[in-house]
């Protein structure tokens, strides 16, 4: 039922071509809130409003667009320096919110500052999804369509249908969002919820915090999911406030917690540690399965794991204990803020003092292109979202999937180790 969906609820009121009376696989035209691009789609989306004749009539603070330099900063070439002195151009001549270098990465830049709940949120980036834990109805596009909404402040899609996740029990520590996510696309396979809006409720809701709710949101796209949507309740009311300073608004009402039938249970007092293996997000299984597996590298970073309670966590099992001889550990945070955050309370310390390489803020290792690739035949356990072969570095390298805590206990044995043993 269209009551049920908070996709439906959210997309409604953002149509513009008549009637708001919209269900699953209609076909609307909606105007975005804010449009998003990254260092990688926004040349792209560039290249074809120049030649389509359309930059000229480029506003972005009409689009509300902003462009993040993440994935390659800080640029590792001068070919890609060149194109951030491009893009520092476009962003100045045409009003565009603009994040250089340091700052951090689009989707955490975002939560912290940008999106509200029953926004609609449109990225040039798959992990646009993250948004979904705030109640925004997010999800990433092409650099083609991102031109043609910075040329007309629109674009069309198709409402999705609803698969509801019903979370019971509660979840306890080390167990976190990123272990419930694993386990779901475990269920749903790399296909299982393509073109669906995945929407979270029951119970289990009162023990996942913002954080693990952005882990959650962040990797459903892995299984096909055009957003992945957290109703607005207690706990992301309390974050707001918290975190932002804002204030709640009457029209969030209409997205606060919904009963539906669900299509999938997750009993969050019965999953213990997960992990992904080589080759894909979905090939999960229990930590303890895969135990004792040696790495080369343990990297905790990226839009899934690199905030502030995952530095944490990280630290918590770190502090005292050393990285392994010949183990790299590369912890990269997902923004400014959180960095330093993390220096003010001592985090980085534990972590430095533990044998840690801290980088500046971005995506890092995560997109492969610098700050801590993996080689031939290597073996890495990374926090982020994917392990597809040459993910991270070279096509030979496996990468495997895992939580900071999952992370960090590797990081000390120099092998897959589950948290409760450290």
């Amino acid at each position: 039922m269209a009551d049920e969906s908070l996709a439906v609820e959210i997309m409604s009121s953002h149509v513009t071509n008549g009637t708001k009376d919209v269900g699953p696989g209609d076909i609307v035209v909606v105007k975005p809130d804010i449009l998003l691009m990254n260092d990688v789609t926004a040349l792209l989306a560039i290249r074809v409003l120049e030649e389509t004749g359309a930059e000229d009539i480029i506003d972005c603070k009409r689009n509300n667009t902003i462009i993040v330099l993440d994935h390659y900063s800080p640029p590792p070439t001068a070919r890609i320096a060149s194109s951030y002195r491009r893009l520092r151009a476009f962003a100045r001549k045409h009003g565009c919110l603009f994040k250089d270098v340091g700052e951090g990465i689009m989707h955490q830049i975002a939560v912290e500052e940008l999106v509200e709940p029953g926004q609609l949120a449109l990225g040039a980036d798959s992990h646009t999804i993250t948004y979904g834990a705030l109640t925004v109805f997010s999800t990433g596009i092409g650099s083609t369509e991102a031109a043609y909404i910075l040329a007309t402040g629109e674009l069309w899609l198709k409402v999705p249908h609803t698969i509801n996740v019903e979370l019971k029990g509660t979840l306890e520590w080390p167990l976190t969002g990123k272990d419930v996510v694993l386990y779901i696309l475990g269920q749903t396979g790399g296909d299982g919820a393509v073109y669906a809006s995945v929407e979270f409720m029951g119970d289990g809701l009162k023990s996942i915090q913002v954080s693990d709710r952005l882990t959650i949101s962040n990797m459903m796209v892995e299984g096909g999911a055009k957003t992945a949507l957290f109703p607005v309740d207690d706990i992301l009311l309390d974050w707001l406030m918290r975190e932002r300073g804002i204030d709640p608004r009457p029209a969030w009402k209409r997205l606060s917690p919904r009963k539906a039938e669900p299509d999938l249970y997750v009993d969050l007092g019965r999953l213990e540690p997960m992990i992904a293996l080589p080759a894909a997000p979905y090939n999960v299984a229990p930590v303890r399965e895969v135990e004792g597996v040696e790495v080369d590298q343990v990297f905790i970073g990226s839009c899934t794991n690199a905030r502030y309670e995952d530095l944490a966590e990280a630290a918590r099992i770190l502090k005292g204990k050393k990285v392994k001889d010949g183990v790299r550990l590369i912890v990269t945070p997902a923004s400014r803020r959180i960095y330093h955050k993390a220096i003010e309370t001592g985090i980085m310390e534990v972590l430095h003092s533990a044998g840690a390489v801290i980088t500046p803020p971005g995506c890092g290792a995560c997109f492969g292109s610098h700050m801590g690739v993996v080689g031939d035949d290597e073996v890495m356990v990374s926090t982020s979202n994917r392990n597809f072969p040459g993910r991270m570095g070279s096509p030979k390298a496996k990468i495997y999937l895992a939580s900071p805590q999952t992370a960090a206990a590797t990081a000390i044995t120099g092998r897959i180790t589950d948290p409760r043993d450290i």
